[in-house]
């Protein structure tokens, strides 16, 4: 049975490939991988089962369906999808036509074997390069005065395709730019719009925290990220306070509000009067951190309490029900309500009644309605 692997590629971009050889690979191995058009290099980040957990919550493409049951099938070679959705111009030998990403024409592709420490050399001197290519993109954007901004540029092991990563606000027609930087370079370019956040996970940094990007480091997805959650957690809504070097809220905030959400459920709700040893008391604010609860008396007297020694006052200052008590008296039934007098029938010989038995008036001369006739003229 092949082996289900996970290979990574520069800026956190990565891919799912079976290996058919008899020795298993083993992780952080450098392998060379088969692509749409040739060979790229990587480093395998996870085998196995935990391979099948991580294509399973990509959810990107077909490939996971196949995956939960233990069966792989194809992938996308676009890797991690864009926030503001990838846009993709490929260019062969100077022509500009916009294409679509592509795609995966048949099954899961395959590694086909292990890097050597050559392969490994010349990796190395085509990532040390690829900060000259990306200045000189960004020089011939410039010339073209297009309204982008270009983050990254990665070449493919074998040389046969650059990919361009950028950022606009809105759609660039970059059709005379792909011409020119094929002509230039002559490869396969491939221009593909990206969000900031997908930046940030490209291009790696140190969040406000003093430690390297969540996005860039551990965490496998990035999830969207609401206000809500920073309200929940109780922080500041100031925008600077809680935005990360992307000018977005923080990731942080996403995996850590399942946290707080536990934890606030063994606290009382701020606001809430609970009755203790000293009576009813309304609580103003809680510390899941610390584990104490700050209340407020009557008598306007403020105090932190743990919150254990608070469950244990609660629970005492709750009425005991005592067994000698009087049991409360029943409250009397409601009186069914009075039938109503049934009406009165009318006397023989009253106006009605000898209307009634008498003659029927006769019916009235209904009015016509209409446009009054014009007096003959004299």
């Amino acid at each position: 049975m092949p082996q289900f692997v996970e290979v990574r590629f520069k800026g956190n971009r990565r891919d799912f490939y079976e290996w058919h050889d008899s020795e298993p690979l083993r992780e952080r191995e450098a392998v060379l991988v088969e692509t749409d058009r040739g060979v790229d290099l990587g480093h395998v980040g996870a085998i196995g089962q935990v391979a099948h957990t991580k294509c399973e919550r990509c959810g990107s493409c077909g490939l996971a369906e196949t995956a939960r049951a233990g069966a792989p099938a194809g992938h996308e070679e676009a890797g991690e999808p864009g926030e503001v959705g990838d846009v993709v111009a490929a260019s062969d030998e100077g022509d500009g036509a916009l294409a679509p990403t592509p795609e995966r024409a048949g099954g899961v592709r395959r590694v086909v074997r292990r890097a050597s420490a050559a392969d490994v050399r010349v990796a190395d001197e085509l990532r040390s390069a690829e900060e000259d290519v990306r200045r000189r993109i960004r020089e011939r954007a410039v010339s073209h005065k297009l309204g982008m901004k270009v983050s990254d540029a990665e070449w493919q092991w074998d040389r046969k395709k650059l990919t361009v990563y950028f950022t606009a606000e809105k759609r660039v027609d970059f059709r005379n730019l792909v011409r020119d930087l094929a002509s230039q370079f002559r490869t396969r370019i491939e221009l593909r719009q990206i969000g900031v956040r997908d930046e940030a996970v490209r291009l790696d940094g140190i969040g406000r925290c003093g430690r390297r990007l969540c996005s860039a480091s551990f965490l496998t997805e990035i999830r969207p990220i609401g206000l809500q959650i920073a309200k929940d957690q109780h922080l500041s809504l100031n925008p600077a306070q809680i935005s990360g070097p992307c000018g977005r809220l923080l990731c942080c905030l996403r995996f850590e509000h399942e946290f707080y959400v536990q934890a606030r459920k063994r606290f009382p709700k701020e606001g809430k009067i609970v009755q203790t040893s000293k009576g009813a008391e309304k609580v103003l604010s809680i510390d899941i951190f610390r584990e104490l609860v700050a209340l407020r008396g009557e008598d306007g007297t403020t105090r932190s309490v743990p919150l254990l020694e608070l469950r244990d006052e609660v629970d005492h200052a709750a009425p005991a029900a005592s067994p000698l008590a009087p049991p409360a008296s029943t409250p009397p039934a409601r009186e069914a309500p009075a039938a109503r007098a049934a009406p009165a029938t009318p006397a023989a010989g009253t106006p009605k009644d000898q209307g009634a038995q008498g003659t029927a008036s006769p019916p009235r001369r209904r009015r016509r309605r209409g446009r009054r006739r014009p007096p003959p003229s004299p």
